[in-house]
Formats: C-alpha cells, sequence, structure tokens
C-alpha cells in the first residue's frame, strides 16, 4: 500500500518538480542578465542596488512582455521576416553560430525528423556493457569518420530531463537494436527519468 501510495505522489508531482527546476534554470539566467542594466539604472537615478526580489519580478515581467512581442511579431509578415533576420544573425556570429545551430538542427530533427534522421528508437548498450538505454538513429553511415564505418551506426542517446544535451556515439550496426517506439515516446521517457514508461507496442 505505502508503496503504491509513494509511487502515486511521484507520478503527480514529478511534472511539476520537472518544470520548477527547469524554470529555475530559466530566472536564474534571466537575472544574470538583467542584473547589470536594473544596477545600472539604479545607479543612474541615484538609488541602491536593486534587492534580489526586484531583479526577480522585472526579470519575470520582462520576460513576459517578450514573449508577448515574439508572439505578436509572429503574426504578421514583417514579425516573422524579423525574426528570419535574427536567425541568420545568430548563425553569422563565431563560436555562436556553432552553438545555436546546433542546438537549431537538433530540435528541428527531433521534432520533424528531418531527413529520416531522429525518427527512428533503439536500443544500445550504454554508458557500458550490461546497461542499456534508449536512443535515436542520426546516421547510418560513419564512413566520414571511420575506415569501414559503412556498417556502423551514430546514434543520439538523450538525457534527463533535458534531452538537448545528450551524447553522439558511433557503435557496429549489429548492436543496435530496434524497438517498437515512437520518438515522442522515447523523449517522454527520457525528459522523465525513466518514470514515464511508454505503453506496450499494439499489433497492427
Amino acid at each position: 500500500m505505502i508503496r503504491k501510495y509513494l509511487l502515486a505522489g511521484l507520478f503527480t508531482l514529478l511534472p511539476l518538480v520537472v518544470t520548477l527546476w527547469i524554470l529555475k534554470g530559466i530566472f536564474t539566467t534571466l537575472l544574470d542578465i538583467f542584473r547589470g542594466p536594473l544596477t545600472w539604472v539604479a545607479h543612474l537615478i541615484q538609488l541602491p542596488d536593486p534587492p534580489t526580489w526586484a531583479l526577480t519580478f522585472f526579470s519575470a515581467l520582462a520576460t513576459l512582455l517578450l514573449l508577448v512581442l515574439v508572439g505578436a511579431l509572429m503574426g504578421n509578415f514583417i514579425g516573422r521576416q524579423l525574426v528570419t533576420w535574427l536567425d541568420e544573425l545568430m548563425l553569422h556570429l563565431p563560436v555562436v553560430k556553432t552553438i545555436y545551430g546546433a542546438i537549431r538542427q537538433l530540435m528541428g530533427a527531433i521534432q520533424s525528423g528531418q531527413s529520416g534522421s531522429f525518427t527512428e528508437v533503439v536500443l544500445v548498450e550504454w554508458p557500458h556493457p550490461g546497461s542499456y538505454t534508449l536512443a535515436f538513429v542520426a546516421s547510418r553511415d560513419c564512413s566520414w569518420a571511420i575506415p569501414g564505418g559503412q556498417t556502423m551506426v551514430a546514434v543520439y542517446v538523450p538525457t534527463a530531463p533535458n534531452p538537448t544535451s545528450g551524447y553522439v556515439v558511433m557503435l557496429e550496426a549489429s548492436k543496435v537494436r530496434a524497438v517498437n517506439l515512437s520518438a515522442d515516446q522515447a523523449l517522454t521517457w527520457a525528459v522523465s527519468g525513466g518514470v514515464v514508461v511508454p505503453e506496450p507496442p499494439r499489433d497492427r
């Protein structure tokens, strides 16, 4: 009975805890971004350094205004064009383009299965023999990296709870097992830390 209640409580609270953890990371980043400008404005009007609660409040307010502004801009042609120009700018900045471009392509591939990548879910031994995890097939030809790599498969192993900070591993095709799961099911399993178990496949 206690085990049942523990599992019920875990399943109930896990989405909230993960959401709060992600929001905490976002707001901590925003605090770091807005701390300098807000402190500068306070000094400009001869006020003391703003307290943490003020930084948090104005950071949240600025974030909401930014989201509303971006949402409004995406509703018209000019706004979409501005976002496109911003995207192109990010992709032309040294160092930034590498990080931004990689994350952009990764998320696009996971969401839409570009060029057939990240649509096939497989089971691989990771991080050592005898332990297994789910991964996505990124490419079935690694000859560009390893002589004879035509028989190797590049897989992406997502991490929990942030699937964008995973690992890319090249494995022999014989060590990669296909599983009857969708990309959404595999991502949900990874983000939940293995708590949300995918439903068993149905006979077609």
